[in-house]
């Protein structure tokens, strides 16, 4: 939540024969003006103008209440409390807070506006808390004109008003007694903004450590199951087929746990993808701590064998390669005529772990700079071999997209000719295309038996069964099944055809078709007038 974002409190009341006043505002004068040397010079804004907002008709009383006034957002709760204890039977205060017209976060502040009205109306409706203070220290007794009243230190709303405003704004929580049995307790949430649409593609790594966690981050038996395979490097899609669950629940809970800032998602790691640095770039360059924090979280642990030689354990540069590790290819390939040598006393040789390689900020800036667009990742693996050395190449490329000082370059593609592509893909809502009106040419005859296609599967499904003969009902499906796929419409094109209107990565065309991406790539191009483009 941001500091200082309270700009004045106040409390103002209506009377029946005087009209609205403000008893209290912190700071002073920030409401109305005031004699007091402490005072502020002028008003946020004019009370006068904002008085049938502050003291509205009944219709709107006791609901929160906003309106923005002279670049401010004004946020009240007014409050009408009828009861023939009052004078003509009535007793109307709203207790309001002033913030920033540009205050996006904004909502927060409401909830304790609300909050802090509810109680006020609960104490008085209890014993009087409000109209028993006015009473006892006469603040309707002055008649002059001025509408700045201040009842002093000795009003427990004067009180109230002035520990809110100086908790909320340095701490973005209270706890403050009102009397023996009730006690306000408030807390400022941040309104976080809905997650963003979460696609098959997309590789999730969380951001907190599990671990640590006293309780099970959830009950969700989907969430359960998908946790262990969260490591940074599978895909969503993979992440549901590892953990035998279905695609659309485990894109549900990762949203989930997207909207609280548990993980964030990136791109699949490959080293055929380009990748290049962003303008942040800079203030990476100039953050030491930020580089520190880069070396913490790239570096290869070497291991160190009892026998007192270094040499890595050639399983141990296996799982490293798993993991797109580079240290490990260098280390084979220095080590490659080496043997492991063993104590003479014939004890058994463990591993240990040390970091015995030092990478200086000048090495990971050197690295970073040098990726560029049009130059594949691991041709920049092979031109920095020597700079590499214990350092953990995905590790280094997700830092950087993390941070947004690194970008992902991808490829798309889109059919140039229009008798090689097919309709445009369906939109994401999964809505019905509309049916086809144009001639009645082969083409369009073919694109319009697809469009229609669902819509007489009941109809197909019934005319099928009707066949006698089981293999010429296998036939039928069969060809009804390579008819779904796009097969039979353009060949290598046909289960493509959707993708290729430009706006599909190739993450995502891999994903969906289940196919490396040169499997991919050698099939659009094949398939006609196809332009493959990065951005």
């Amino acid at each position: 939540m941001p500091t200082r974002a309270i700009k004045a409190i106040f409390f103002t009341r209506f009377h029946h024969e005087k009209g609205s006043r403000v008893l209290h505002q912190i700071p002073e004068g920030s409401i109305t003006p005031c004699s007091s040397l402490s005072a502020l010079r002028n008003p946020l804004f004019s009370f006068d103008s904002a008085t049938p907002y502050l003291i509205p008709t009944q219709q709107f009383c006791d609901r929160l209440l906003t309106f923005c006034v002279n670049h401010y957002r004004v946020i009240g709760y007014p409050v009408c409390i009828r009861e023939g204890r009052y004078s003509r039977n009535e007793f109307i205060f709203n207790w309001a807070v002033v913030v920033e017209e540009s205050l996006a976060d904004w909502v927060a502040y409401g909830e304790v506006v609300r909050k802090v009205g509810r109680l006020l109306r609960g104490l008085e409706e209890q014993g009087g808390f409000v109209s028993g203070e006015e009473d006892g220290m006469g603040a309707w007794d002055d008649d002059s004109e001025d509408k700045s009243w201040r009842i002093g230190s000795g009003s427990k709303v004067f009180a109230l008003c002035e520990m809110l405003l100086e908790d909320l704004n340095n701490y973005a929580e209270c706890m403050i007694p009102i009397d023996d049995s009730n006690t306000i307790n408030l807390k400022l949430f941040p309104t976080r903004p809905p997650p963003p649409p979460i696609h098959a593609h997309q590789v999730p790594i969380l951001t907190i450590s599990l671990s640590a966690l006293s309780t099970p981050i959830s009950s969700d038996l989907t969430l359960t199951r998908i946790l262990p395979y969260i490591d940074g490097i599978n895909s969503v899609a993979h992440i549901a087929q590892l953990a035998d669950t279905d695609l659309s629940l485990t894109r549900k809970a990762i949203q989930h746990l997207v909207f609280y800032g548990c993980l964030v998602l990136l791109d699949i790691f490959s080293f055929t993808a380009v990748y290049a640095p962003t303008a942040e770039i800079g203030g990476f360059i100039v953050d030491a701590a930020a580089q520190e924090e880069c070396v913490r979280y790239v570096r290869v642990p070497r291991v160190r064998w009892g026998g007192g030689s270094t040499t890595r354990d050639p399983s141990v540069s296996s799982a490293r390669d798993s993991q797109s590790s580079v240290s490990s290819q260098a280390s084979d390939t220095s080590t490659a005529s080496s043997t492991l040598s063993t104590p003479s006393s014939g004890a058994p040789v463990l591993p240990h772990s040390s970091y015995t390689h030092d990478i200086s900020p000048e090495t990971l800036i050197t690295l970073y700079t040098s990726l560029r667009q049009g130059l594949p990742l691991r041709q920049w693996v092979l031109d920095h071999l020597d700079l590499l050395g214990g350092i953990d190449v995905r590790r280094l490329i997700t830092f950087g997209i993390i941070k947004g000082f690194l970008y992902r370059v991808h490829k798309y593609a889109i059919a140039t000719s229009t008798t090689s592509s097919l309709p445009p893909a369906p939109p994401t809502s999964l809505q019905s295309a509309p049916t086809s009106t144009a001639p009645s040419t082969h083409r369009n005859v073919s694109e319009a038996s697809t469009i229609r296609l669902p819509a007489h599967k009941n109809s197909v499904s019934n005319g099928l069964f009707a066949h006698g003969g089981g293999g010429g009902r296998l036939e039928e499906m069969s060809r009804l099944d390579s008819i779904v796929s796009g097969e039979e419409m353009g060949g290598e094109i046909g289960g493509l055809g959707r993708f290729l209107d430009g706006m599909h990565c190739f993450d995502e065309i891999c994903s969906e078709v289940g196919q490396g991406e040169r499997v991919v790539e050698g099939r659009v191009k094949g398939a006609g007038e196809v332009q493959v483009f990065s951005r």
